[in-house]
C-alpha cells in the first residue's frame, strides 16, 4: 500500500505527507473525474463522509463498500443525508466476519 499513489482532498494541506502523494483541491469532482479517466484502478476513499457523498451525487462512485459493526452506538449522522435524487444500487456481495460484523458491496445502477 505505501507504495501506491495517493490522493489527498484537503484545503488546508500545503504539501503531501507521502511521497508518492499529491493534494485535491479547490474543485475535486472535476479532479475526481479527471483521475477516473487517466488512470487505470480503481480509486478508494476511505472513511470520509463528506467527499464520499460529494462524489455519490455526481455519479462519481460506482461500487459502494459497507461494512456494518453490530453495535448500537444511539447517535450520528445518516450515511447519505439529503440527496438530489434517488441512487439506486444493487446488492452484489456479502460476507460476514467473525461474530456479525458484515460487508456489503453495492453497485450503483446506472441508466442505460
Amino acid at each position: 500500500m505505501n507504495s501506491l499513489p495517493k490522493y489527498v482532498v484537503s484545503s488546508t494541506l500545503k504539501e503531501p505527507v507521502w511521497s508518492n502523494g499529491t493534494i485535491l483541491k479547490d474543485d475535486v469532482v472535476d479532479q475526481v473525474s479527471k483521475l477516473k479517466q487517466d488512470l487505470n484502478g480503481d480509486l478508494v476513499v476511505y472513511a470520509s463522509y463528506q467527499l464520499g457523498h460529494t462524489l455519490i451525487e455526481h455519479n462519481l462512485v460506482d461500487e459502494l463498500r459497507l461494512f456494518v459493526f453490530p453495535v448500537v452506538l444511539g447517535t450520528g449522522k445518516r450515511l447519505f443525508g439529503e440527496t438530489i435524487e434517488k441512487r439506486p444500487m444493487r446488492l452484489v456481495s456479502t460476507l460476514t466476519i467473525g461474530e456479525g460484523l458484515v460487508s456489503l458491496t453495492y453497485v450503483f445502477v446506472r441508466a442505460a
